[in-house]
């Protein structure tokens, strides 16, 4: 018995055949037609037949993933693996546990099969006594039907998908995204090994597993160039969450006034996020003051203070699953300081400059290395940078990059599906490659002056300032999808005035 089952059984209440039957009774139909076809399905159909081409008669296995347990037995909401969604196009309200099969046909290409858990009936068991996945529970789920209407999918129950990626073990290689769900990879594996006598062999585990690692940075790769579908999707995350930040603006008095105003600041993003979408696309930096140097800062347990500014860095999730990515640096009682400006305008510089590289034929790496040299221009004004250190000497790679003191990350990557998209595609298909109209991409350059850093000047001290936008590949430039939120020290002080006017 697993152990879900028996904290299931733990809570449970006896019942009779009597009680299990007058349940299932008395139910009036639940459908009432077949959902129409998804708007994404034949974006998804597109990029199945682009993975079917790069394997061809090979077996793969995308699993969308289970859920994950928060604490005892209580889960996290789930979210389908990216890998999953992208060619699935399922969004945030699929089911948990399905696996996506692309299984190859005799005459060439691949039979999209889905294999999930369908729609139970009221008649059933788990109707009722199913904590985890009944309908009276956790409501009601698709049928095969219904994903073969709306998703244009072969449609299976998954109580058939073991047999099925054993079929013809040994004959055809099977490859499977390994992270997505472990039980699945493990069903994959024990497959594999019960196919012949040597698959044991640390030689044949070493090249299965480097036979699924080809195909999930092959599955990554893919989403670098968006389709028409996903840029759209990207202008509804990013016009989501402007919204977020201007509500959060509003509140900034609020945030101020009630204490713990990085915590008020991270639940109204959060509202909103919740409300238009899915959610936020990753923990929100809600950082005030020092906490704004952290880089990574998501505790969010600060209070807000007038004089200090507040480094907001957070991002809608659609409903889709595609996510901003978007940061702006805010003076919390509307005006900046002096050195506050001062860090500000330079940061704002090294942020335009980067963005004006952005052209297809450049190279990705060349985005940070124009920002950089902005950034590190300023330091060497400043008088920041080691006695005798040049510009050219900081920024060269090989000698000590002193400016990295005070601009430690990259300044862009991809986004998407994921914050970070496309992770696992190889360094000769991201840094190293050429940008391609449909790429999307955040352009984020930094500076941040811990309030213990004694290399800085008193007035930097304890001021982080990032100032990051979503930008969109053209085939003449770029597009700033997030340009409607103002940018320079000016524009972000007339922004707040205005809405915390209202």
């Amino acid at each position: 018995m697993s152990e879900e089952q028996k904290k299931s059984e733990n809570r449970s209440n006896p019942t009779t055949d009597e009680f299990r039957a007058f349940v299932k009774s008395g139910w009036a139909p639940r459908h009432t037609g077949s959902p129409e076809r998804a708007e994404v399905a034949p974006y998804a159909a597109t990029r199945r037949d682009a993975v079917s081409a790069q394997f061809p008669g090979d077996r793969l296995v995308v699993p969308a993933g289970g859920l994950k347990v928060r604490s005892n037995d209580t889960d996290y909401v789930f979210r389908p693996h990216s890998a999953f969604a992208h060619l699935t196009g399922f969004g945030s309200d699929q089911e948990p546990d399905a696996v996506l099969v692309l299984e190859p046909l005799p005459e060439g290409g691949h039979d999209a099969v889905l294999y999930f858990k369908p729609w139970g009936g009221r008649d059933s068991d788990e109707f009722f006594g199913d904590t985890r996945y009944g309908e009276f529970w956790v409501g009601g789920r698709p049928t095969l039907e219904d994903i073969e209407a709306e998703y244009g999918l072969t449609a299976r129950s998954i109580d058939e998908f073991a047999d099925a990626v054993a079929k013809d073990a040994g004959k055809v290689t099977v490859r499977v995204v390994r992270d997505a769900d472990h039980d699945v990879t493990e069903q994959v594996e024990q497959g594999r090994a019960a196919s012949s006598e040597k698959a044991t062999d640390a030689a044949a585990v070493q090249s299965a597993a480097e036979a699924d690692d080809e195909l999930s940075r092959f599955l990554s790769t893919l989403r670098l160039v968006k389709d028409e579908w996903e840029i759209e999707q990207m202008r509804l995350a990013v016009a989501a969450t402007q919204e977020g930040f201007e509500a959060v603006i509003a509140q900034l008095r609020d945030a101020v006034a009630k204490g713990r105003g990085e915590r008020w600041v991270e639940g109204v993003f959060g509202l909103h996020a919740r409300h238009q979408g899915n959610g936020v696309g990753y923990d929100s930096i809600c950082a005030g003051g020092d906490h704004a140097t952290t880089l990574h800062w998501i505790k969010n347990t600060g209070d807000l203070e007038d004089g200090e500014v507040l480094l907001l860095d957070a991002g809608v999730e659609v409903d889709s699953l595609f996510t901003a990515d978007i940061t702006r640096t805010l003076p919390v009682d509307g005006t900046f300081t002096e050195a506050q400006r001062t860090i500000y305008d330079a940061v704002y510089a090294a942020q335009q400059a980067a963005m004006e590289a952005i052209k297809p034929g450049v190279k990705f790496s060349e985005i940070h290395d124009t920002a950089i040299r902005v950034i590190a221009e300023f330091l060497h004004e400043w008088g920041l940078l080691p006695e005798g250190v040049s510009v050219e000497d900081t920024i060269d790679k090989e000698h000590g990059q002193y400016h990295r003191r005070w601009m430690v990350h990259g300044t862009s990557h991809h986004l998407g599906i994921d914050v970070h998209d496309c992770a696992q595609a190889r360094r000769a298909d991201y840094k190293d490659a050429e940008l391609r109209a449909g790429m999307v991409l955040t352009v984020e350059p930094g500076l941040y002056f811990k309030a213990d850093d004694e290399l800085a000047p008193v007035e930097f001290r304890g001021t982080g300032v990032r100032i990051e936008d979503d930008i969109l590949v053209t085939e003449d430039g770029y597009e700033n999808l997030s340009s409607a939120m103002p940018r320079t020290a000016d524009d972000v002080e007339a922004w707040i005035a205005r809405i915390t006017s209202r």
